[in-house]
């Protein structure tokens, strides 16, 4: 963490300087803002708290209940959730108070006694080591309440306004401020009476039941698998010894069970299967009373016991996956001629089960996207034609999502006779691991994801994957660390720089490309504002082959030393060297001769490129960057 270079700091540093609107941030709803949030589920906090990073754009995000989330429903957070979180500033804050998933047992009919259980396999979480980061069970409620503090401690004071209900939206796409929201008070004096708020964009967040979703027209499609579940967040007394391990039960007497052991250490989750449900169930399976959920779980749990002593939250749901035909308000027919107004993310756009654990962590990486983008292109500094590229991006990892989910929530239901391989359950498992952890989505080519024509020269970052860290070992100081944890969610674009084999000062390719980048027209650099920092936009980063003793700090290009700050400070902490102990060139498949990546603000690899590749860069980036001035925004 940087700080002190605006001046003395004594306060606690995660509290960043107020700055546009954020100083006199008014404390009723504006009429007019530029990005309207609704709702404060995990997709719309998390682009609220992107968005409360650009200091000159008003964004406000109302949410129907009068105050935070007491209990959320989702709980599982993957690896790459975490990966995220790092960014934000809180992963090790949540980690140390979540409960961590390590290894998963599996449980089935003892082959001797079908009416008993005997535990089978415990394979490890993450056997191929695909992130340093950990897979973690934490209320969804406290998720939302470090996006909750990271927006307070913004520039912008963001908070969010909380008493208001969607009522209805209209666009005018010839209007300063085209898309007119009505909202409905739910609380308070002002109970039942409406309003209207005027924004340039709006993301709808606001759940399965989105009215911001019929209000642009989109449609669900899917389709319900007729198998219900019963779901108990519960503290317990038992006897079965794998009570505070993942587990996934599979009876003799035709029933399952995940269990999902809870942050705290004695509160756990479970999922109980309930059997089929009849065509025209018409819902009534969501009757079922807790005491049947509890007497069917100690049925499947046999001969082991489970006495329930406080239930503090449960539910009756039918599987079933559904996705929407779009994820923002662009008709087919629209295509190319006009750019997008309003979106939806998270569970307004895709439904499937719960057992997977992914429809929270699906749902940030949706708000996260559209909340960089959002940001750029109202801060001038790309073409509306950036926003196309969410319901391109989001729609298809979705779709993967949910064809995963039906395999997954099928095999769960399945009986353990009706498996022609007895250990295929925990085969899927380990087999698919890197999907559930949230590193299987792959961002096609666009004006965000460059060709793969030069993929060979850095195989370890695939484009339009995550940026996958890796060690490194910091040169000013000699502090090992991880190259990726460096990156925060402030909106800009990084640029790594992975050098040649010569030193720093030496004529080479790194020196090379240096000198281009601070001085050509096409740099991407040159795009950034008069009067900003020369690192505001772009976060330019060198690793050196050499161990950190081997490179003079002092002959390393200035442009990785920039100066900060209103005092002109040196940034020394833009310069790395290979870890000897974990080479960072041999982990990744850099070639030695040097390689550009360049990484999104949402943390995916845009390209991949030799060090004197300087035309292709600026080409790239020439699509990104917006070829007009910045414009005014509601706050300016």
């Amino acid at each position: 963490m940087q700080f002190h270079h605006h001046g003395y700091v004594s306060g606690d540093p995660r509290i960043q300087p107020v700055a546009g609107v954020g100083v006199d941030r008014p404390q009723e709803l504006p009429e007019v803002v530029d990005v309207l949030i609704i709702g404060t589920g995990p997709a719309g906090m998390i682009a609220a708290a992107q968005l409360s990073q650009f200091p000159g754009i008003t964004t406000r995000i109302v949410e129907r209940r009068p105050g935070r989330l007491a209990i959320g429903q989702a709980d599982g957070i993957q690896a790459r959730s975490v990966e995220t979180f790092q960014a934000f500033g809180f992963a090790q804050r949540i980690t140390d108070e979540a409960y961590r998933i390590v290894e998963m047992a599996f449980w089935k009919p003892d082959p001797e006694d079908s009416s008993r259980i005997i535990r089978t396999a415990r394979p490890v979480d993450d056997p191929a080591g695909i992130s340093e980061f950990p897979h973690l069970i934490v209320n969804q409620a406290r998720v939302l309440d470090y996006f909750a503090e990271y927006m307070k401690n913004a520039p912008t004071r963001m908070e969010p306004d909380y008493g208001f209900e969607f009522a209805g939206l209209e666009v005018d796409d010839a209007a300063e401020y085209p898309v007119s929201v009505t909202l409905t008070a739910t609380g308070g004096e002002r109970e039942g009476q409406q309003r209207v708020v005027r924004a340039q964009y709006v993301v709808g967040a606001d759940g399965a039941r989105s009215g911001v979703r019929q209000s642009i027209g989109c449609t669900m499609e899917g389709d319900h698998a007729n198998h219900a579940w019963g779901v108990m967040d519960i503290v317990a007394v038992t006897d079965f010894p794998d009570i505070r391990r993942k587990c996934a039960i599979q009876s003799g007497n035709g029933g399952s069970i995940l269990l999902i052991p809870r942050e705290g250490g004695h509160l756990f989750r479970m999922y109980v299967d309930l059997g089929e449900t009849p065509a025209d169930d018409r819902g009534a399976v969501r009757s079922t009373t807790i005491d049947q959920i509890i007497a069917k779980a100690n049925a499947i749990l046999s001969p082991y016991t489970l006495d329930v002593r406080n239930v503090a939250w449960h539910s009756v749901y039918e599987v079933g996956h559904r996705l929407t035909d779009r994820f923002d308000d662009v008709r087919p027919e629209d295509l190319g001629r006009r750019t997008p107004r309003v979106f939806i993310t998270g569970d307004a756009c895709h439904t499937h089960s719960a057992k997977a654990g992914q429809g929270m962590n699906v749902s940030m990486q949706d708000g996260f996207n559209i909340g960089w983008k959002l940001g750029h292109v109202l801060e001038g500094r790309s073409p509306e034609t950036l926003l196309a590229t969410y319901s391109q991006e989001r729609q298809v990892v979705a779709k993967n999502l949910i064809d995963f989910d039906k395999q997954w929530s099928t095999l769960m239901a399945k009986r353990p006779e009706e498996f022609e391989d007895p250990s295929e359950l925990e085969d899927f498992y380990v087999r698919t691991a890197e999907f559930p952890a949230g590193f299987m989505t792959q961002y096609e080519p666009s004006m965000l994801v460059a060709d793969d024509a030069h993929q060979g020269i850095a195989t370890g970052f695939p484009l339009g994957k995550r940026f996958r860290s890796a060690p490194v070992v910091r040169v000013c100081d000699g502090v090992p660390l991880h190259l990726g944890h460096h990156a925060t969610a402030d909106g800009r674009w990084r640029i790594y720089v992975f050098a040649d084999e010569a030193e720093p000062g030496a004529a080479s390719g790194v020196t090379d490309l240096a000198q281009w980048i601070g001085s050509a027209a096409e740099s991407p650099l040159a795009a950034t504002p008069e009067g900003s920092d020369r690192d505001a936009w772009f976060d330019l980063k060198v690793v050196y082959q050499q161990d950190h003793v081997g490179v003079d700090i002092g002959q390393v290009p200035g442009e990785f030393k920039p100066a900060v700050g209103p005092f002109g400070l040196t940034d020394y902490e833009k310069v790395y060297a290979a870890d000897p102990a974990s080479d960072v060139f041999e982990l990744r498949g850099i070639d030695r001769s040097g390689v550009v990546v360049v990484v999104r603000p949402d943390q995916y690899v845009a390209a991949v490129l030799p060090l004197r590749a300087t035309a292709e860069l600026g080409q790239f980036f020439a699509g990104v960057l917006s070829p007009v001035p910045v414009r005014a925004t509601a706050g300016q």
